[in-house]
């Protein structure tokens, strides 16, 4: 499957180029301050006055819908990337015409809607959870009992951090969650659970002109739907992990990604991979990259936007990312102000990244700590100790 990129000739874009970013949010944020360090000037497209990104890069302040702000943004700008996926596909269709946009609209049309993105994990050779599209409470009813329970129904389009979905655990069920996943409107998938042992992501880059590189999988622990660590090196045999960075570089070649797909996947007890799905932008998952990579996520997305050589993606130190939530700030911000022991005695380097967020918010993701480590225990202990996300 190719990317509508292809349809754009490739251009090599250079630092003191301004690269636009659909979307101000904490990706975009880090986006430019790993470009801007490189050299790379940005402006991002956000409706929130003083959104994240804007702190620290050009925003122009409109609803992502508003064409005549993406004119703008595209006259301002030399390449544009996006953020998140749920990018207006007609604004996206636009930027095409008016402005250079190597990701492509082909790939948010595929990745915005659960059923295309299955179909095309599956033409790059990859599995995913078997499936069903759900047209009526009936359909639902047969496909629960194909697959049993627990089971699970999802809308195509929208839902993140577990909204839009319902876990079906009984026949009883069936009416109340067709029901209510269907006042949204929107086509409804059946998916079989997957008793996996462990859930893994794998980041993986690719440039215009083919470079593909994968960074080391990371495992996964989610609490209440939210990603709660991302441990790195995941607790994994040596082969499912080179499987599931092989499996994100087929991935990404075979949906003619340009830029980062995120390519989040279910590993079972005896060592079989599904997809769950995917993200083409940068990744909460990725985060760890930061100060544990030679070459961060965010660089990385930057160098393959512009057609730069790709960055080296080794590992440089065991890491725990911990999602900092509106909860969790006030402790975080105490420990901060005072000498902390328990990281002297685990030899531990915990490194801060707070996104700028007015509203401390309750489950809302604040920021994220990378705690750099000799291992992966000693990083959890760290965790465990500050008592921060008991909260």
């Amino acid at each position: 499957m190719s990317n509508e990129a292809d349809k754009q000739p490739v251009k090599t874009l250079l630092p003191g180029s301004t690269i636009g970013i659909l979307g101000g949010g904490q990706l975009g944020r880090m986006m430019a301050n790993a470009g801007s360090a490189m050299g790379y000037r940005f402006v991002a497209l956000d409706p929130a006055p003083d959104a994240p990104a804007g702190q620290v890069a050009d925003q122009i302040i409109a609803a992502y819908d508003d064409h005549e702000a993406a004119r703008e943004l595209a006259k301002r700008s030399d390449v544009i990337t996006y953020e998140f996926e749920n990018v207006d596909a007609d604004v996206a269709a636009m930027l095409m015409e008016e402005s250079y946009v190597p990701q492509g609209s082909e790939l948010l049309y595929t990745t915005q809607h659960r059923l295309r993105e299955k179909r095309a994990i599956e033409a790059a050779g990859v599995q995913v959870a078997p499936y069903s599209e759900i047209r009526s409470v009936d359909e639902l009813r047969e496909a629960v009992a194909r697959f049993g329970t627990p089971c699970v129904l999802k809308t195509a389009v929208g839902g993140y951090d577990g909204k839009g979905q319902w876990v079906i655990r009984s026949e009883d069920e069936i009416a109340e969650a067709y029901e209510t996943l269907a006042r949204a409107g929107v086509q409804l998938v059946l998916e079989q659970f997957i008793r996996f042992d462990k859930e893994l992501s794998v980041i993986a880059a690719r440039s215009p002109q083919g470079e593909i590189k994968a960074f080391p999988a990371a495992e996964n622990i989610h609490v209440d739907n939210i990603l709660h660590l991302s441990i790195v090196p995941a607790r994994i045999s040596e082969e499912v992990q080179r499987e599931a960075e092989q499996l994100a570089m087929r991935i990404a070649e075979g949906l003619g990604v340009v830029g980062l797909i995120a390519v989040e996947l279910f590993v079972t007890a005896d060592g079989e991979l599904f997809v769950n799905e995917l993200a083409p932008r940068p990744h909460n998952s990725g985060h760890y990259t930061m100060e544990a990579c030679r070459t961060s996520q965010f660089e990385q997305h930057v160098r393959a936007v512009c057609n730069l050589p790709l960055g080296d993606t080794t590992l440089m130190s065991p890491v725990v990312m911990v999602n900092v939530l509106g909860q969790h700030v006030e402790p975080l911000l105490e420990l901060m102000s005072r000498r902390d022991e328990s990281a002297e005695r685990l030899d531990v380097a915990p490194k801060v990244h707070l996104y700028g967020k007015k509203e401390a918010v309750f489950k809302r993701k604040m920021g994220h700590v990378n705690v750099l480590a000799p291992d992966t225990d000693a990083a959890l202990s760290w965790i465990e100790e500050t008592t921060i996300w008991k909260v």
